[in-house]
């Protein structure tokens, strides 16, 4: 379900912590790397921790690129398949596999959330 991908990766992107001043002073640290703790006690609620010493933000944007997106290379073979929020109408995506740049443009006028009906490739 692509809505409840979204719902969730939204959740624990690291740039949602820190949107406002106080927001940014309570989370501390970065905002743009994935902190492996989030305080839930007082007096630390909110603070994020760890964010330098956790493979997360490794495993984050492969679940962005290969699940979201649904970009993979699996035994030579270039895969599509998104699951994406039904809200997202259209999408792009650069991508270098060897000698060779892929554009890759994604568009969703039915508002569905996975699954592809066609994939048209340019000369």
């Amino acid at each position: 379900d692509g809505n409840k991908a979204w719902e969730l990766f939204h959740m624990i992107n690291p740039i949602n912590h820190a949107l406002t001043p106080m927001e940014c002073f309570r989370y501390k640290v970065e905002p743009y790397v994935m902190a492996a703790d989030v305080y839930a006690v007082e007096p630390h609620t909110g603070r994020g921790g760890w964010t330098w010493y956790t493979g997360a933000a490794g495993w984050m944007y492969r679940v962005c690129i290969e699940h979201m997106l649904g970009l993979k290379i699996r035994g030579g073979e270039l895969i599509i398949d998104p699951c994406i929020p039904s809200f997202w109408n259209e999408f792009s995506i650069k991508y270098v596999y060897m000698d060779t740049l892929f554009n890759i443009n994604i568009k969703n006028p039915l508002s569905v959330s996975n699954g592809v009906s066609s994939i048209k490739l340019d000369d």
